[in-house]
């Protein structure tokens, strides 16, 4: 009986080794595409000029890193924060209006 091993047959060790060795070079098969898996949408952002909302736009990247069911609190979070930028557009500059007096009637 002969100590060698068949040609036909590779020992588990050696097989492992092998997978191994082709995942180190880079040669083994890609990983099995996931649909359900996150994936960046690769949108391009453009600065603003406004540092507050160019800061929320690019909180949305944060999305991309995420399962759809996280989508929901970034995009609402991005929108908060930009209504809260153009509400204060609306402020003016200046001095509060004087209060009115109870009673008194323009």
């Amino acid at each position: 009986m002969s100590d060698t091993v068949p040609e036909t047959q590779i020992p588990v060790a050696q097989a492992e080794a092998e997978t191994a060795a082709e995942d180190a070079t880079g040669l083994a098969a890609e990983p099995e595409y996931d649909p359900a898996a996150p994936a960046p949408l690769n949108v391009p952002r453009v600065p603003t000029g406004d540092a507050e909302v160019d800061a929320r736009l690019e909180r949305l990247g944060d999305a991309d890193h995420l399962a759809t069911d996280g989508h929901l609190e970034v995009y609402e979070d991005v929108h908060r924060g930009l209504r809260d930028a153009l509400t204060a557009l609306d402020a003016r500059p200046g001095p509060p209006a004087p209060p009115s007096m109870p009673g008194m009637r323009s």
